[in-house]
């Protein structure tokens, strides 16, 4: 089968990871892709200079999305998708990070196939991955861990969610949208017996401009979310892993972590 990249296809989707931000890392293929656009449908957070590699003519829609609000609900981007490939149009459905880490690639393409379209996809630099080489914090290390696991900070029933056995001794544990609910996280993880004195880091605004790597303990996540004024797009890194980083320390005296640390064990 040729590839959906073949330009004189008409009438199609690609799905396209535009990565963590920086429009450096983009892929080949996804410059490839944006260069053939008739549509580009894209998220809130995509940066003004990968929109621009789009051809001029391009249709460029917003479909951004923030906590409690959708421009368009997923059913509606869906919709919105199949209409214009349905005219003949080659549609771009460009998504921060990577479009099948926790981007909802998987339910745009089960609706393009269920209309009969054809559909290829582009994977992208995820935010986890472009957020932690920026701050020099690798995932995986032979002498801190030997795993590592992907949660949603965002979903509902997040109290309900069994995190056991994804954070600890040699495991690194990443969360994607965890800002809001960083201190409901930290209790979650030492209810479930992660060590209060576990390194943490909170990566803001990977690859972009004004990022931010801050490291504290776990015990101190929520408040350290608060004093520091993190916002959304951040991911959250917690393991042992995080004190190899060039995150900048933002623990504070030992004094007043060591009370922190005893308020929680109490």
């Amino acid at each position: 089968m040729a590839s959906l990249l073949d330009p004189t296809a008409r009438g199609r989707v690609i799905l396209v990871g535009a990565g963590p931000g920086d429009p450096g890392l983009l892929t080949v293929r996804a410059v490839e892709a944006l260069k053939q656009a008739d549509v580009v449908v894209h998220d809130g957070l995509i940066d003004r200079r990968v929109l621009d590699i789009a051809p001029a003519g391009a249709q460029r829609i917003s479909v951004a999305k923030k906590r409690a609000r959708h421009t368009l609900p997923q059913e509606a981007i869906n919709a919105l998708i199949v209409a214009h490939v349905t005219a003949g149009s080659v549609v771009v459905r460009l998504k921060g990070g990577d479009p099948f880490i926790f981007g909802r690639g998987g339910e745009e393409v089960e609706a393009v196939r269920a209309a009969g379209l054809p559909v290829e996809v582009i994977p992208g630099v995820s935010a986890a991955l472009g957020c932690a080489a920026e701050a020099m914090l690798p995932l995986t290390h032979r002498d801190h861990s030997s795993a590592v696991s992907f949660v949603a900070g965002q979903c509902k029933g997040l109290a309900e969610q069994d995190w056991s056995g994804l954070a600890g001794k040699g495991r690194t544990l990443v969360i994607y949208m965890g800002v809001v609910t960083a201190p409901d996280i930290a209790d979650k993880l030492m209810r479930d017996g992660v060590a209060p004195e576990t390194p943490v880091a909170v990566l803001e605004r990977g690859t972009l401009e004004g990022h931010r790597a801050i490291r504290t303990l776990l015990a101190d996540l929520g408040p350290m979310v608060e004093r520091e004024g993190v916002a959304s797009p951040a991911i959250i890194v917690v393991g042992d892993v995080v004190e190899l980083s060039d995150a900048e320390d933002k623990l504070g005296s030992w004094a007043r972590i060591a009370g922190t640390l005893a308020e929680t064990v109490a």
